[in-house]
């Protein structure tokens, strides 16, 4: 485990200040706000130490402690977060039910709401199962690392540090492009569609104050908004925020957890476009084990504007 990854730990393992109520830290983005996907991650650590042991999808995800895990989550970005203040999580216990238990989050930073989290938990029952076969996908230690990928196309960004501020931003992750980033075929409008493999840079323990697998949960869905907007910018030939030929962010996110999954084993993350308008795009993944298992499903639609 190297200390980027020691740092994002750290990030996710929130102070409780009161029952309810929990305080969360950010570090230094490659924007001018928080990302999205830690807050995301940190408002599910904080739904999630409110619900009972029992609430688990599946009983393979359940831990040996029985601890809950969300079966989906549904959130909107409201304001970009300040990332030299504290965001402060408050959960509202909307339901407990016999199956199904609900919790509703609001991160707060200077007195304003700037994210809202609805996550449900559902404890384990038996039913139908099938999915849909994962696609075909490239060998993922045979494709280049980001350390290996950015620098060689560090002259196509805004400024000469954005590869390093890329890459810092992202050392806990080893995610790798299946095919060629947004921001090496600017003008070549592709197929919008997009593979990134993606795991942990090093093994997690299963103690801590996160138990496995919700603290594997909360980090799917930290790196669930790095790349699921790539597949709008292929579509029409953008490079992205790093290359200056579009604005964008997150406006809302909604995920589904549907089988056992580790962060810290690889991760293919299949996504694409269905549309784009008004100054929004729509882009929605499928997230699989490398045996062939579909763990996630996700949807995002975030703002995409070309500058003026």
């Amino acid at each position: 485990m190297n200390d980027a990854l020691k740092s994002l730990l750290d990030l996710l393992a929130l102070e409780r200040i009161e029952q309810d109520i929990f305080r969360g830290r950010s570090r230094a983005s490659v924007v001018p706000r928080v990302f999205g996907g830690q807050v995301a991650a940190q408002a599910l650590v904080a739904a999630g130490r409110t619900v009972p042991a029992d609430r688990s999808p599946s009983s393979q995800l359940r831990s040996s402690r029985g601890d809950p895990i969300p079966h989906s989550l549904h959130a909107y970005f409201l304001r970009p977060g300040d990332p030299g203040a504290p965001i402060v999580y408050t959960v509202d216990r909307i339901r407990d039910g016999r199956s199904f238990t609900t919790r509703r989050v609001v991160a707060v930073q200077h007195g304003q709401p700037i994210f809202h989290l609805s996550a449900s938990f559902q404890s384990y029952e038996e039913g139908l199962e099938h999915q849909e076969p994962m696609p075909p996908a490239p060998d993922p230690h045979q494709l280049p690392t980001a350390a290996e990928m950015l620098p060689r196309h560090a002259e196509r960004f805004l400024a000469p540090d954005v590869a390093e501020r890329l890459l810092e931003a992202r050392a806990a992750i080893d995610l790798r492009y299946a095919d060629e980033p947004p921001y090496v075929t600017v003008g070549a409008p592709r197929d919008p569609r997009s593979q990134v493999w993606f795991r942990t840079q090093g093994k997690l323990d299963d103690g801590g104050d996160i138990p496995r697998p919700l603290l594997d949960i909360c980090l799917v869905t930290y790196v669930s908004d790095m790349t699921l907007l790539d597949s709008i910018l292929l579509a029409h030939g953008r490079g992205g925020w790093a290359v200056g030929d579009v604005v964008g962010a997150s406006l809302d996110h909604a995920m589904w957890f549907h089988r056992p999954l580790r962060a810290d084993e690889w991760l293919l993350y299949d996504q694409e476009s269905p549309t784009a308008q008004g100054g929004r795009g729509l882009g929605q993944g499928r997230i699989f084990t490398a045996d062939g298992q579909l763990a996630a499903s996700v949807i995002q639609e975030g703002v995409i504007r070309v500058p003026r």
